[in-house]
């Protein structure tokens, strides 16, 4: 399964295999970056569990994790030491071992109010225009979403369209956004500016989602597929038959 023009696909059977195989190849692209810059290269992930295993792993890769800047890819409207939070979820999974040495730049935490986040995150993210971003690591939803860019949600086309890398999104009635409704979510804007990216899924439910995906239909009724109608490099997806 895959469109050779747009999509790389890597399937394990078991987590341990996938975890490995998926960090080894973050690993690379992290190092491939470093050497070709003197300064700091971005690195923006996703929270959630699926991809813990593999930040397990990332963390213990010996690489000059001073120069690396981790940014997030989305967070919800939460204190930051909220089980929701994205940012707690990195510091966590990801900022431990060799990785604890990496700057890293949460989203919601940065201002009183998400709106200000979100003006915060855009002006930090112009800041940075010397610091290429080596790869962005996505999740996906059974709805086809990715980041916070949730079908039906109210104001999707809007972000969808942004001229800016950050918006806010509101997800209310969105079942899959669960009790956190309101988000500060990229866009393709910013997705767009990532050299590499790949999108991390485990189990037979993700596997049909992204085959239907892959079928011709708008983005804002399954936002995954914005991830591979990008420029620069396919979208690599790492799948794990065991969830």
């Amino acid at each position: 399964m895959q469109d050779e023009r747009r999509i790389e696909w890597n399937a394990s059977d078991l987590e341990v295999t996938w975890a490995k195989k998926a960090a080894e190849a973050v690993a690379d692209l992290l190092l491939d970056e470093l050497r070709k810059v003197n300064g700091k290269v971005r690195f923006l992930v996703s929270g959630g569990s699926t991809p813990a295993p593999i930040y397990r792993q990332l963390a213990q890769t010996d690489l000059d994790w001073s120069r690396v800047v981790v940014g997030l890819v989305d967070d919800r409207d939460v204190p930051a030491e909220d089980k929701g939070s994205n940012a707690r979820a990195i510091r966590e999974q990801l900022l431990q071992g060799h990785a604890i040495a990496a700057e890293f730049q949460p989203l919601r935490e940065t201002a009183a109010t998400l709106q200000a986040a979100v003006v915060v995150a855009n002006q930090r993210w112009r800041d940075a225009v010397d610091q290429p971003i080596a790869a962005a690591l996505l999740g996906m939803g059974d709805d086809g979403h990715t980041a916070s860019l949730f079908p039906g949600a109210s104001n999707l086309d809007a972000a969808l369209s942004a001229n800016q890398p950050y918006v806010h999104l509101d997800a209310t009635g969105c079942e899959e956004a669960g009790d956190f409704t309101q988000r500060l979510s990229l866009t393709p804007l910013g997705l767009a500016q990532s050299s590499q990216r790949i999108l991390l899924i485990r189990g037979a439910r993700k596997r049909e989602t992204l085959i239907s995906a892959l079928s011709d239909g708008p983005v804002s009724e399954m936002p995954i597929r914005l991830a591979w109608q990008m420029p620069l490099a396919p979208l690599h997806v790492h799948w794990c038959a065991e969830e």
